[in-house]
């Protein structure tokens, strides 16, 4: 017994030093947020048996070693594109196809500059709603591709979706197109790499961004490629929500209903983001994609939705997309409707829709009734009563799962993407939002919202303030760790 008791004090003393040692590095060498720092103190200091373990999976910032590699001169063309532009709407020189879009214009130039989101104006929009719209239109124009298909998504199931996917890809490759597929590791993490043998065996590609060396064990649960992308043939794109497996199409019990939102975009858009996923692939894969102008085809479109593809990932620390949310939110005068699976925001975006209720504008949040993560309702709950209280409506959404990542602003722009209204989206995943300054797509996505309403109880102030006693302490407790979340 005194044997176990000196190596349990021994044990014990070496895990404490190691979490004083962690939070050493979280206060002095990362300097985090604020937020974030005291989250992190309160667990290692207070948890010292796990604390550190936390620490190692969730807690490291990216190393800097991992920065897009972009050749001089095609920096140096880039630049000159996007100072161009930037000179033109300082001057007034830009013809604006629908005249609300000048109202934006600090907004897009916001974007250029910080983020070199090259504003275009030729681009149609189809909006999906639903999962077997959606994929029946990649798959019919993944097996129309000619040159080349580049798929971007955070999740693939090995289910029938997945393998319908699979198999339209390995049918193309052995064609002789170009076939690439990013997916994320932890995403996943359940995933065989044999699924992709049948692709990989006809000549395309499939690459795990940030992976583990040790199998089923992967340190990096932060900075996650959440993006979902597909380019077929540099002339259509499609963005938004949808992963790829059968909840998707609300073909699981545990879900029933999957309701999402996803663009599928013809127009110079879509160049952007092949940009941002040939950045993402040379980010991930050894494996060089040589250029090949076909990948930047200069069709003509007959669009004109004006569009910036905004990025934001933990490469960078400036939070291009929150930032542009808020922007967003700032200019609204009349309306702003937001749905979200997850509402765990900072102290910036939340101020900003607290603001705009306060300033008489008629803000909607929309968010599960039947949530998929509970940890993360219980947060969401303990921002919500923050806004109720200002005169935000909030609704409930119990038809199935809400997994839409919207906003709407006066029915005039709108962004659709894969950031959740989230401290994880902000600032440790890897994201992408289209930005779309178009009066007839915005107002598309606010009648859907409002027929949303329709499959939503309310929550109301008075109800918020009866909810048990238990839920306000864990929601409160929750809230503690938002930063990390």
């Amino acid at each position: 017994m005194e044997v176990f008791n000196t190596a349990y004090t021994t044990a014990y003393i070496l895990i404490s030093i190691l979490n004083i040692l962690f939070a050493i590095g979280v206060v002095f060498v990362e300097r985090r947020n604020i937020g974030a720092t005291w989250a992190w103190l309160v667990i290692l200091l207070f948890l010292p048996g796990v604390g550190f373990i936390f620490y190692l999976f969730f807690g490291q910032n990216l190393s800097k070693r991992k920065r897009y590699r972009i050749k001089a001169e095609q920096l140096d063309q880039i630049v000159d594109m996007i100072e161009a532009q930037k000179h033109n709407i300082q001057n007034n020189l830009i013809q604006y196809k629908d005249s609300e879009v000048s109202r934006y214009q600090d907004l897009i130039y916001m974007n250029l500059a910080t983020n070199y989101a090259y504003f275009t104006q030729d681009n149609e929009i189809e909006v999906f709603t639903e999962g077997k719209y959606k994929f029946d239109s990649l798959l019919s124009d993944i097996n129309q591709a000619k040159h080349h298909i580049h798929l971007m998504y955070y999740i693939i199931r090995n289910d029938k979706l997945g393998n319908s996917i699979l198999s339209a890809l390995t049918k193309k490759a052995l064609e002789g197109v170009q076939v690439r597929f990013l997916y994320d590791d932890i995403g996943n993490a359940r995933l065989s790499r044999r699924f992709f043998k049948p692709l990989i065996d006809a000549g395309g590609q499939a690459v795990a961004f940030f992976p583990s060396r040790i199998p089923y064990m992967n340190f990096r649960l932060n900075f996650r490629n959440h993006r979902k992308l597909a380019i077929i043939d540099g002339a259509c794109g499609y963005i938004g929500g949808f992963n790829i497996g059968d909840e998707y199409l609300g073909l699981k019990r545990r879900y029933g209903f999957w309701r999402d939102t996803h663009f599928k975009i013809k127009g110079s858009s879509v160049l952007q983001m092949q940009a941002q996923f040939l950045l993402d692939w040379h980010l991930a894969s050894s494996k060089e994609i040589p250029f090949d102008p076909m990948y930047f085809p200069l069709t003509k479109s007959e669009g004109s939705a004006a569009i910036q593809i905004v990025s934001s990932g933990p490469n960078d620390n400036r939070e291009q997309i929150k930032n542009a949310l808020i922007k967003t939110i700032n200019s609204a005068k009349n309306s702003i409707y937001l749905q979200t699976p997850y509402f765990v925001p900072d102290e910036s975006l939340l101020n900003a829709v607290k603001m705009a209720a306060m300033s008489g504008v008629d803000v909607r949040i929309m968010i599960p009734g039947n949530p998929d993560k509970k940890v993360l309702n219980w947060a969401s709950y303990s921002y919500l009563g923050d806004l109720l209280n200002v005169g935000v409506k909030c609704y409930l959404y119990k038809k199935g799962f809400l997994h839409a990542k919207t906003i709407v602003a006066d029915g005039t722009i709108c962004s659709v993407g894969t950031t959740n209204i989230d401290i994880r989206s902000f600032k440790l995943n890897f994201e992408v939002n289209a930005f779309v300054y178009s009066s007839n797509t915005a107002t598309l996505l606010k009648e859907f919202f409002e027929e949303d309403m329709n499959d939503c109880d309310e929550l109301t102030l008075e109800l918020y303030n009866n909810r048990p006693m238990f839920s306000r302490f864990i929601e409160s407790l929750i809230r503690l760790f938002s930063p990390v979340l």
